[in-house]
């Protein structure tokens, strides 16, 4: 588990910004666009592959040293918080395409697959099943730190981004969700404690008290009936296209300029519900349990006798004390909201007079081609809200070249490193995005990964 998820964030901080590239407006609905049209390249438009854990890395569990690997595994149980988590991300983009009217609104639009996953680590529970409950007698071990959630999906977006006059540029993106499959666990109670017996007839009891575990999952036990990889790939196809749980959602954002050194932004993403009525299936356990010793429930073992029995009845009286139903109602999820938000100062060679910069597609009022600022990030998560502080400097090298680098102090790290190289060659758009550059020499290091790349045809007004 700690090699899979170690290799997220939503946050696409280097990316943020970046105006010469049309993903630009999918993290803004309103940047500024300098362009007539632009479509992606099928399948290779923008291609995000990330993963991460906000307390424990590869390195940390499978270093050389001189303490063994138990140790080490131990060491880091009691080193997370039940707000620590895992969390991996997946986006594809299968169709980007826009174009600028006579009105001067530009319209775009486009199709892409997202795959979002997130445990928060259940810190009771992992000391119980690493430690037992031999030296923990009387502490009560909260069953609520069950936490998790996942979901596979495909978003069909359409936008309108208009420039209102030479400061400000608005836009709006709606967007309909394709559910294929979703599953979470989040509203959990319940304690685990064991006692010293007050009846005396044993040393412990071990009491289960007040517990309610609820799972909610769609899309997922009618691909069970199916015999081969084939006949899933099929039905997971067939509900991206508006086949599964649709949802609906919306996308607001703002550029304004505030003067020709100064720009600000800011953007509001998901904001929306995804409504499971079809392939539902949910789970409920609730009921409470004391278990006060083998001996007293079932007659003695006599020589030569198995316990075989004894501990099938003891299950099935465990079984008998909880209530397990299984709910087939409609319920209504929520989308992770996304927000963002920058401020930049803009510097270096100037247009026109006696320094001239060819500065193409960097946005239509851009002045200069170099700049710094500050950028936030927030995404709204089960146990609160995850933030990200970002601090950046952008540089137009030349017509074709452009970098932005970035420093970002997140609930990973506070001091991830990202990078990434736009070109415009003729038509011919490309990006190249990565974070965590310092670990790339050892990415078992590193705490969060993040890659993306893209293709995309451009043509501009200039050309």
């Amino acid at each position: 588990m700690f090699w899979i998820v170690s290799l997220l964030s939503q946050n696409k901080e280097v990316l943020y910004g970046l105006e010469e590239t049309p993903q630009a407006m999918l993290l803004n609905p309103g940047s500024r666009i300098s362009y007539e049209y632009h479509f992606g390249v099928p399948l290779l438009s923008h291609i995000h592959v990330n993963g991460g854990s906000s307390g424990v890395s590869v390195y940390d569990i499978f270093q050389e040293s001189s303490l063994d690997i138990n140790t080490r595994i131990s060491n880091k149980i009691f080193e997370l918080e039940n707000t620590d988590f895992f969390t991996a991300t997946q986006q594809l983009e299968i169709l980007n395409f826009g174009w600028k009217n006579k009105k001067n609104y530009y319209f775009s639009g486009g199709i892409y697959q997202e795959f979002d996953f997130i445990l928060y680590f259940p810190k009771d529970l992992a000391i119980l099943a690493w430690e037992g409950n031999a030296n923990y007698i009387g502490k009560e071990f909260n069953l609520g730190e069950i936490n998790v959630s996942g979901d596979l999906l495909t978003v069909y977006h359409f936008g309108v981004n208009k420039k209102i006059n030479k400061k400000i540029t608005v836009g709006v993106r709606a967007k309909l969700y394709s559910s294929m499959l979703s599953f979470s666990s989040t509203s959990n109670s319940g304690t685990f404690v064991t006692i010293p017996s007050e009846s005396g007839d044993n040393i412990y009891d071990h009491i289960v008290s007040n517990a309610t575990i609820n799972v909610n999952t769609s899309g997922i036990t009618s691909l069970s009936d199916l015999d081969t990889r084939t006949q899933v790939i099929n039905k997971l196809l067939g509900r991206s296209f508006f086949g599964g749980n649709l949802g609906i959602g919306v996308d607001l954002g703002a550029t304004y300029e505030i003067n020709e050194k100064w720009t600000a932004s800011a953007s509001i993403l998901d904001l929306g519900a995804i409504f499971h009525k079809k392939n539902i299936e949910s789970y409920q356990v609730s009921g409470e349990y004391n278990l006060d010793g083998i001996e007293l429930l079932f007659p003695p073992l006599g020589n030569g006798d198995s316990s075989l029995p004894y501990y099938e009845d003891l299950i099935d009286d465990i079984g008998a004390a909880f209530t397990i139903d299984t709910i087939y109602n409609s319920y209504i999820q929520m989308r992770p909201v996304k927000m963002y938000a920058s401020v930049k100062y803009n510097f270096g060679q100037a247009i026109g007079g006696d320094k001239t910069c060819n500065c193409l597609k960097m946005g239509e009022n851009q002045k200069y081609n170099q700049s710094i600022g500050f950028q936030y990030f927030s995404i709204i998560r089960p146990k609160g809200p995850q933030i990200a502080a970002t601090l950046f400097y952008y540089h137009r090298l030349s017509d074709y070249f452009s970098v932005k680098a970035t420093y970002t102090a997140d609930s990973y790290s506070y001091s991830n490193v990202g990078l990434g190289l736009i070109t415009n060659i003729k038509m011919v758009n490309f990006y190249i995005v990565a974070d965590n550059l310092q670990w790339y020499s050892n990415l078992a290091k590193a705490k969060s990964v993040s890659l993306q790349f893209g293709f995309n045809i451009i043509i501009d007004k200039n050309e």
